[in-house]
């Protein structure tokens, strides 16, 4: 069928997508909402509400975003919600500081202290460690559960009639199943990673992991469809859900050739010297991410070199400290995150993308990120982490290098190794990824699969 005849048979439709987020800076959500607005579809995009954002506005790409205020007190039953906004707060920082990290109560907080050999010391100790944990995961998941039901009960209320609901991570599809059961829509479950595997719930004791597992479970199966970002994780899912093969749809960016001339955005914006390099780590600004390596690793790189973190996140304020440490000489640079509609140009204005993603958890050894395959679109040589998702893809197109992310010396190493490059070898690394994007890693390639599968949910064609 040829192209024209393929825009001819389009069947109008209206998608929801719901995010757990603000939606401000998420790049899947944008392409996905844009592709669709351009093809002639409906589109809203069904967010939380944040500091700065309006609660109600049309994206310049055409579709509408309608933010909800959410929250944990908010998903209580009625009689509950007020009892609970009048309870004040001030007595949750003496709590914290009664009871320090290792779980035993401190000296002088009101509660005398055992000597360590009386009452068996170190077995109190480790058992109130663990009943403070405990606490902490029911306290964890009851949480996400309340917040949960805020979002549902809201978006449910503003969201407008549906043909197909697209939800977003792991509290996002419950709230995308009470849309689509009120529409008689289908559902789809983009789980983005591996949630049990990752950030503060790989750390939970065992049974609120397995309990969470089995939440998710249930709400991948009550969905149309799984859909996941790369085969790795689809694997995972594949065996954990007991679904069929979940889609991959990769995160890769709009197909692009890019600017005629390489742009400078961060020695304008930071005022660096003309001959500075400029090392970019992209992304949240979060733990196990690799930035804290990158930091330790500064130093062994040419004085020339810069590193440039950009992005927003928990390690935010701690890292604006380190970046005014004088031993770093002004080579260490936090900027905020930018939208994704100006971000390709931001990350072509680097000379190296870094993204030393520590293997941590099982979803951080399988993830392929965004910035993976932004860095490849923008021409840009890249050193990763060699691990399962994102070396096979380096060393198949020749982007860039891969490295042990744990060890400062060797990311160091590898950086150097591509700033130093003979100008010609550093623009055929940067062109190889650039081709590969051209090829294969971009989003025109992914859409389609993704329109596919929404034409077979629904019976007409997107």
């Amino acid at each position: 069928m040829t192209p024209e005849r393929m825009e001819a048979v389009i069947v109008p439709q209206r998608c929801v997508l719901v995010l757990p987020s603000t939606g401000a800076f998420d790049s899947r959500t944008y392409r996905i909402a844009s592709t669709l607005v351009a093809r002639g579809h409906e589109v809203t995009v069904v967010a939380r509400l944040g500091p700065g954002l309006a609660a109600d506005e049309r994206h310049a790409a055409g579709y509408r975003i309608l933010r909800v205020a959410v929250s944990a007190a908010d998903g209580l039953p009625r009689p509950l919600r007020g009892i609970v906004r009048r309870i004040r707060r001030p007595a949750r920082p003496s709590i914290r500081r009664e009871i320090p990290a290792d779980g035993a109560p401190a000296a002088g907080a009101g509660h005398p202290v055992a000597p360590p050999d009386s009452l068996g010391g170190g077995r109190v100790r480790r058992a109130f460690g663990r009943v403070a944990r405990l606490v902490s995961s029911a306290w964890r998941l009851a949480a996400i559960g309340l917040t949960v039901r805020s979002q549902t009960r809201r978006t449910r209320a503003v969201a407008p009639p549906a043909d197909l609901v697209h939800a977003m991570a792991y509290m996002g599809i419950p709230v995308g199943l009470a849309v689509g059961r009120r529409d008689g829509a289908a559902v789809i479950y983009d789980a983005r990673d591996i949630y049990v595997d990752a950030a503060n719930l790989a750390r939970q004791p065992r049974l609120a992991r397995a309990i969470f597992g089995r939440v998710e479970r249930r709400w991948a199966n009550l969905a149309s469809r799984v859909i996941t970002v790369n085969r790795p994780y689809a694997a995972v899912m594949a065996d954990r859900f007991g679904v069929p093969s979940p889609l991959v749809v990769l995160n890769c960016s709009y197909r692009q050739v890019g600017p005629a001339s390489r742009l400078r955005r961060f020695h304008d914006a930071l005022g660096l010297a003309d001959d500075a390099v400029v090392v970019l780590y992209h992304g949240g600004l979060s733990p196990d991410r690799g930035i804290e390596q990158l930091i330790d690793g500064l130093p062994l790189l040419p004085a020339g070199a810069h590193l440039v973190l950009m992005g927003y996140g928990v390690l935010e304020d701690r890292l604006r400290t380190r970046a005014a440490d004088p031993r770093l000489a002004g080579r260490l640079h936090i900027l905020p995150a930018v939208p994704p509609t100006d971000l390709l140009e931001w990350v072509g204005s680097a000379d190296v993308a870094a993204m030393p993603i520590q293997p941590s958890t099982l979803n951080h050894r399988l993830t392929t990120p965004n910035k993976l395959f932004e860095a490849m679109a923008a021409g840009v040589p890249i050193v990763a982490s060699d691990l399962p998702g994102m070396a096979p893809i380096l060393r198949e197109t020749g982007a860039g290098l891969v490295v042990d992310p744990t060890d400062p010396v060797a990311l160091a190493g590898s950086i150097r190794t591509i700033i130093e490059m003979p100008s010609n070898e550093r623009s055929a690394m940067a062109e190889r990824g650039r081709a590969a994007h051209l090829a294969t890693y971009n989003w025109e390639s992914q859409a389609d699969l993704l329109l596919a599968e929404y034409g077979r949910l629904t019976g007409h064609p997107w």
